[in-house]
């Protein structure tokens, strides 16, 4: 008899700290290996390494890392922070590529290739949300809304 498993999701509030990254990139590991889902490490690593670098390096507040399944097999990660700038050509893919030699400006190409679907939410309500920004990549399947 087949089960059902039931959608899931974990938040990790982070500092703006240089290892703060890190650590959410190791939780993103234990989560998905206590869902069984290893086959989506590798990509679903990638996508938060280039979203929470992105807060890191573009932010002076908190951020915090989003994982949500709603479908087995299916994974969307999402990184919440302060500033409601939305990188340019996030939501549409139009960003122009980086220079070969350019030691910046490939996270965002990078979630885009390695992604099945990707967007950004400009949260401007204050209360829970704290306004800001919430960039998402999901791997693993088709797209769905959060």
């Amino acid at each position: 008899m087949a089960t059902v498993s039931p959608s899931w999701n974990y938040t990790l509030h982070l500092p703006h700290d240089p290892r703060a990254p890190g650590i959410a990139r190791g939780a993103l590991r234990l989560i998905l290996a206590a869902h069984e889902m290893p086959e989506l490490v590798p990509t679903a690593e990638l996508l938060a390494a280039e979203l929470l670098a992105n807060s890191h390096c573009h932010t002076k507040g908190p951020y915090a890392l989003r994982v949500r399944s709603a479908e087995p097999g299916r994974l969307r990660v999402a990184v919440w922070d302060t500033d409601p700038r939305v990188p340019p050509g996030f939501s549409n893919g139009e960003s122009p590529a980086p220079p070969l030699d350019a030691e910046h400006g490939r996270g965002l190409p990078l979630v885009w290739a390695c992604a099945d679907a990707w967007g950004a939410s400009v949260l401007r309500e204050l209360g829970a949300s704290k306004g800001g920004k919430l960039l998402w990549a999901e791997c693993g399947g088709g797209a769905a809304a959060w």
